[in-house]
């Protein structure tokens, strides 16, 4: 029976972000007193534990987690299992965070579990938004009839609510600085959360790491007896060729069972060079799922590398004129962007939109993008964690480079195709938000419905 105070989509998700929302605030404190895994345990609990019900990979980073999960899923999809994926933030509907196969959960079903499992969740004082969401995706998986679930954590690992998970593999992608307020203002404070989801005896899988990181990564692997695989040592990859079409690109791996795995050419839909080292984490990954039984072979590798679409991640919309929206969410990512950038579109005038949340390297993004741009657009996401883009343009003004301002995204992008001529290049950056919003902007301005109904909040 579907509780009274859920009736509709929009009912459930008022419901959902009526209690307390971390990924709406900017600042608190990361403690175990605040994020209870105890809470987790208990609303899983009075549901029958529907995580029990299906095999996992779990997924922390503080790069590249989305693009590696999504990878990895698609392959799991390919090889004959029915998968589930969970991630967050969304681009345009809470539906787009958990999907099983390439269906996104539909909203009656949303309405549907949310109104089912309130009585629940009202019997467990303290509980948060994101602890019931990742309640409703496990519900959902596990109802679905997933065998596979592959989970990225929302914020850190070590308290974050998909840490109840037993994982089959747990997955460690790319470390950098970000949410500093939050994890810790060192490289090794933050390795310090993302390395607790390791769990003993369950295989872990990390990017390349600064030296900082992997010696958390490998304390943390020892302690636990939890075997490591390090890419970048135990597996490398070889880049083949690439264009705006996608890339392909070879590993190589001395790990036993490995071998036709690094026999094949394969291909990836999404760009840059990083991507290469996110593929190869989740073919790590997969390895390690096929070293406990799981049935995959190379070719559903290349059937699922081949087809996944990860939006928002140097994703080109349009090629005349170039519009490209990528998710860069701190220094690191920005930097990996501008190198993209130069990678795929060598001597064009960059028109940057730009938007970003108040909880970010603001500085550090824009040192990293604006020696590579002509035009800047500062904006802000329809989101409670956006900057103003006034405040932006006072940072802008300060590093010594000039911006106007647009009220929202879609007016960015109306100026910015006013400053495009032949040999320019927009690009939307700054967060998921604003990638978002020009997105749809976009969509709509060319009659577009290639996008899932946008949430009216």
């Amino acid at each position: 029976m579907t509780h009274r105070k859920v009736r509709s989509y929009e009912d459930a998700l008022a419901y959902l972000y009526s209690f307390t929302d971390y990924e709406k605030k900017t600042s608190y404190v990361y403690a175990p007193e605040r994020f209870d895994l105890r809470r987790v345990d208990d609303l899983l609990d009075r549901l029958g534990n529907p995580h029990h019900r299906f095999k996992s990979v779990h997924v922390a980073g503080t790069k590249g987690k989305g693009s590696t999960a999504a990878m990895t899923a698609a392959v799991l999809t390919a090889a004959g299992f029915r998968t589930g994926l969970y991630t967050s933030p969304h681009l345009h509907t809470f539906c787009e965070r958990i999907r099983v196969g390439s269906q996104l959960i539909a909203r009656q079903e949303v309405t549907q579990l949310v109104g089912e499992i309130a009585p629940a969740v009202e019997a467990i004082p303290d509980i948060t938004t994101f602890e019931i969401i990742t309640a409703v995706g496990f519900l959902h998986f596990a109802r679905q009839g997933a065998e596979f679930a592959v989970v990225e954590t929302g914020l850190g690992g070590r308290l974050d609510a998909t840490n109840v998970l037993e994982p089959r593999a747990a997955v460690i992608t790319s470390l950098s600085l970000d949410h500093m307020q939050i994890l810790g203002d060192t490289l090794a404070a933050i390795a310090h959360e993302k390395a607790g989801i390791i769990k003993p005896d369950v295989p872990v899988i990390s990017a390349p790491q600064l030296p900082e990181a992997l010696s958390v990564i490998e304390a943390t692997c020892h302690e636990r007896q939890a075997p490591l695989t390090v890419v970048g040592r135990d597996w490398t990859w070889e880049p083949k060729e690439t264009s705006l079409d996608g890339q392909t690109f070879r590993v190589a791996s001395s790990l036993p069972g490995s071998g036709d795995l690094c026999q094949q050419i394969y291909r990836l839909s999404l760009l840059g060079c990083h991507q290469l080292i996110n593929a190869t984490v989740s073919i790590a990954a997969l390895h390690a799922l096929r070293s406990q039984g799981t049935a995959i072979s190379a070719d559903h590798v290349f059937e699922g590398l081949a087809g996944v679409e990860w939006p928002a991640r140097f994703e080109v919309l349009s090629r005349n004129p170039v519009l490209v929206v990528d998710g860069a969410h701190n220094a690191a990512s920005a930097r990996w962007l501008r190198r993209t950038l130069a990678d795929y579109f060598p001597g064009y005038d960059v028109i940057l939109i730009f938007g970003v949340s108040a909880d970010k390297d603001i500085v550090g993004m824009l040192r990293e993008l604006l020696p590579a741009v002509r035009h800047v657009i500062v904006t802000q996401a329809n989101h409670p964690r956006a900057l103003s883009a006034m405040d932006l343009l006072a940072v802008v003004t300060e590093l010594g480079r000039q911006a106007v301002v647009a009220q929202d995204a879609e007016r960015a992008l109306d100026m910015a195709l006013d400053l495009a001529v032949p040999g320019s290049l927009i690009c939307a950056s700054g967060s998921l938000f604003v990638c978002g919003d020009v997105h749809l902007a976009w969509s709509r301005r060319n009659g577009l419905h290639n996008l899932p109904m946008p949430d009216v909040e």
